[in-house]
């Protein structure tokens, strides 16, 4: 995953700002969770509308390819809470791989506090033989396009055979030529849903 120095973005390895704490409410399933945020994050003050439609569109995880789980792109960890908290009592893995450091360490305040198993993680801490049977990912598309295309490209050729990915992009960012791009590098995609601009892409 690319790192950034210079300026802060969500996608900076260290955010130098000054850090101010927040909460934003994070409803899984009917119930309701506070989840702590920082400056320096992706969307401190709210869950992400993007997010948010990738949640409401993921199949319930008992009918998810058995193995591990990774959120790429984790922030402060709604998709990974989300998704422990739906695979609790499984057995599982999870893990939630983010470059920005103050997002991980708000990402695993938030899964400790609410009881959950979730490996927070730098993205070259994630062992090299390692694959997932799933990935869920709201991706930072701002990094641009030949980045992301290599971030892409890496963790989705760490998928298992029978893997899937879900993704969510906006169609005002290239959700459309990402859907093409995919498909022109032999993975299956499927638009499953579509929202205020948002699509919810599966890759297999």
């Amino acid at each position: 995953m690319t790192t950034v120095s210079g300026p802060d973005h969500y996608f900076t390895d260290d955010p130098r700002s000054a850090r101010t704490p927040q909460q934003v409410r994070l409803r899984i399933d009917g119930e309701s969770v506070e989840l702590t945020t920082s400056t320096g994050t992706f969307s401190p003050r709210r869950i992400d509308p993007g997010t948010a439609l990738l949640l409401e569109s993921l199949p319930p995880p008992s009918t998810w390819p058995e193995g591990p789980v990774l959120d790429l792109g984790c922030g402060y960890g709604p998709l990974a809470v989300a998704v422990a908290h739906r695979s609790s009592g499984t057995g599982r893995e999870v893990w939630a791989v983010d470059v920005n450091a103050r997002a991980r360490d708000d990402c695993r305040a938030n899964v400790a506090r609410l009881g959950l198993e979730v490996r927070v993680a730098a993205p070259d801490e994630v062992p090299e033989g390692h694959r997932f049977a799933v990935i869920v990912s709201n991706p930072p598309v701002r990094i641009g396009k030949d980045a992301l295309h290599s971030l892409l490209e890496h963790w989705l050729d760490r998928l298992r055979p029978d893997g899937v990915a879900w993704l969510v992009v906006s169609r005002h960012l290239g959700a459309d030529s990402l859907a093409a791009w995919l498909t022109e590098r032999g993975r299956s995609v499927e638009r499953v849903r579509s929202r205020r601009g948002y699509r919810v892409l599966q890759v297999r």
